[in-house]
């Protein structure tokens, strides 16, 4: 199925800034041999003369600046990419000690020393780490992949790149960083995002194990996590680094691993962004002279310019019998997930094995070894397309009414409130109680559905009080049950000062979903509660923070409604968190998405 998930900003096609394409490329090969100039010459010739993708694979993506088997001499890739004009989107790797990470360094220095203007002519980013957040979170801890850096080492990491680069000719190429949509989802490493020029993500739904993720969903699950990201990206350009399907392997979940299912990944997913956003497809080649497994190599052991598959993208006006191209295409998404098999940050940052993904938030697209450049001024961001119906204005005093459906109910004291419904779903105006949530106004709410501002929850955490010590961590879903609840952080930013915002419960039909489901049983509503204080991702039920108030609840909920929770000044500046229980027998779980429809917790703003 083809949605419009992934929305390119308009001017895209006017832009001036080139998009690039190619595959990631690590330092060994899977014998741990380094991989030589003449080697990386082979490769990136060969990536250019793929059957099918009319030679737009130009340009690679490095996981380091070293060459393997030299403490800092500069990588010899630089020289094959040289000689046959390939694009690099150089990776500075992190590591556990500062020496690593000097050596990153000098090998730079020296590269720019060796190149000069012919290295700024080829360099379109440079990666400061990949996966480091990923690695040292509870999911990458339980794979086995540390090393791992928290946020605060990473942004130290970006900023001595950019002190290192500030006097050279590399001064004003884009420094970013390269991580799984998880990790960015993650409040906690709000300042990562912060910090970089570009944001690189890695997705594999083929990993994404806590989820259905048999191939008819790959396509969908990627657009997820790649919109997650965008949303909480700041505006910076996000790129896609690393993404792919095995050819052989492993089953993963209900992922199946073979070359009819890797065609169809490139068809869905490659074929939708190549020529729209930077991307580095994983890869070229991983089975010399031995096959990884999983293996996602598109040619076999054997360098050739005919491909395991066909690449040939929809449109396409090369002709051929197996190849991939770059296509004009514009859509993509994301999707949660648990762990599964992983490889150790040596295996994936050498050979460039991908990392199982920590699919522990909404939406999942699991990363691995490689960071991802795509150095265009233009933001690539995901706009959901929603459709707005008919706007209704209710202004009551207490009590006040609702519909639910064909229902009238009654419910608490509200103010005006002017509420707009989308896609066919009829809104609900829950009432505010003014009294008991202090920063409410009797200014009218903002719209309950998401064409204008809104702000996505940057963190998701469950707790359970039969499990009251355990930990779940992010989750992309949102849980509620007679024992479960769900803590929602939102950051919102100092620009809302002096804005009206409006927290919305968006709740429609399973048949006016796109990407996301929800299971529903029981019945009764959901409670809401403002916290004295944000969650974390170690909270758990006994540790839970204080409520300050109780906002607000939805006395009965139904599908195909819209609930306005609450309206008033916006906490500008503030890290807000948001309680949400059951009442009655409501047994709730549901995929946080903004894609048709939404649905979800938001914060709108007007």
């Amino acid at each position: 199925m083809r949605t419009s998930i992934f929305a390119l900003v308009a001017s895209l096609a006017a832009a001036s800034a080139q998009v690039y394409q190619g595959f990631n490329y690590g330092s060994v090969f899977t014998n741990g041999a380094p991989i030589t100039e003449q080697d990386y010459e082979r490769e990136f010739n060969t990536a250019k003369q793929l059957q099918g993708t009319s030679g737009r694979f130009t340009s690679a993506r490095l996981f380091t600046t070293i060459q393997a088997g030299t403490p800092n001499a500069p990588t010899e890739a630089i020289q094959a990419a040289k000689v046959t004009q390939t694009k690099l989107l150089l990776g500075i790797f992190l590591s556990s000690t500062d020496e690593a990470f000097n050596n990153e360094l000098t090998a730079l220095r020296s590269a720019i020393t060796q190149f000069g203007q012919d290295l700024v002519d080829l360099v379109i980013g440079i990666s400061v780490g990949s996966e480091d957040l990923y690695r040292i979170s509870p999911t990458g801890i339980e794979n086995k992949s540390n090393p791992g850096e928290g946020p605060d080492a990473v942004v130290r990491r970006i900023n001595a790149v950019k002190q290192a680069l500030s006097t050279t000719i590399l001064r004003s190429k884009p420094v970013g960083h390269v991580d799984t949509w998880t990790a960015y989802v993650n409040s906690s490493n709000a300042a990562v995002i912060d910090a970089v020029d570009f944001v690189g993500v890695d997705a594999y739904p083929y990993f994404q194990t806590t989820q259905a993720n048999s191939i008819e969903n790959g396509e969908s699950l990627f657009f997820e996590a790649y919109n997650a990201t965008v949303a909480v990206s700041g505006g910076k350009p996000v790129w896609i680094t690393e993404t792919g399907w095995p050819v052989s392997g492993p089953n993963s979940g209900q992922a199946v691993a073979n070359l009819a299912n890797a065609e169809t990944y490139w068809d869905e997913v490659g074929c939708r962004v190549f020529g729209q956003v930077n991307t580095f497809w994983y890869t070229l080649r991983d089975s010399f002279p031995n096959a990884p497994s999983p293996s996602f190599g598109v040619v076999g052991s054997t360098l050739s310019n005919t491909p395991l598959y066909d690449l040939t993208c929809p449109g396409d006006s090369s002709s051929s019998s197996a190849s991939a191209g770059s296509s004009t295409s514009s859509s993509v998404a994301i999707s949660s997930g648990a762990p599964g098999a992983s490889t150790t940050p040596a295996q994936r940052e050498t050979s460039a094995t991908p990392s199982v993904p920590s699919q522990d938030t909404p939406s999942q697209g699991a990363g691995s070894s490689g960071s991802s450049p795509v150095s265009s001024p233009v933001q690539n961001t995901v706009a959901p397309s929603v459709k707005t119906i008919m706007t209704y204005t209710t202004v009551t005093t207490c009590p006040v009414t609702y519909t639910e459906g064909s229902e009238t109910k009654t419910s608490l004291t509200t103010s005006a409130v002017a509420v707009t419904s989308t896609h066919g779903t009829t809104l609900a105006t829950v009432a505010t109680s003014v009294s008991a949530y202090a920063a409410l106004s009797t200014a009218e709410s903002c719209p309950t559905n998401l064409n204008g501002n809104f702000e996505f929850p940057h963190l998701i955490v469950p707790v359970d009080k039969n499990q009251p010590d355990k930990a779940f961590g992010t989750s992309f879903n949102g849980r509620i049950s007679p024992t479960i609840s769900s803590f929602f952080n939102f950051d919102l930013p100092t620009s809302l000062a002096g804005k009206t915002c409006s927290l919305v419960f968006l709740f429609p039909k399973r048949d006016q979903l796109q990407t996301a489901n929800y299971t529903l049983s029981g019945t009764g509503g959901i409670t809401i509660d403002r916290l004295k204080s944000p969650s974390d991702s170690a909270t758990t039920y006994n540790n839970q923070p204080e409520f300050n108030v109780t906002v607000n609840s939805i006395p009965d909920l139904q599908p195909g409604n819209s609930y306005v929770i609450g309206s008033g000044g916006c906490f500008a500046g503030d890290r807000s968190g948001y309680k949400l229980s059951a009442t009655g027998s409501l047994d709730l779980d549901y995929f946080q998405d903004f894609n048709p429809s939404p649905i979800g917790l938001y914060i709108t703003s007007c």
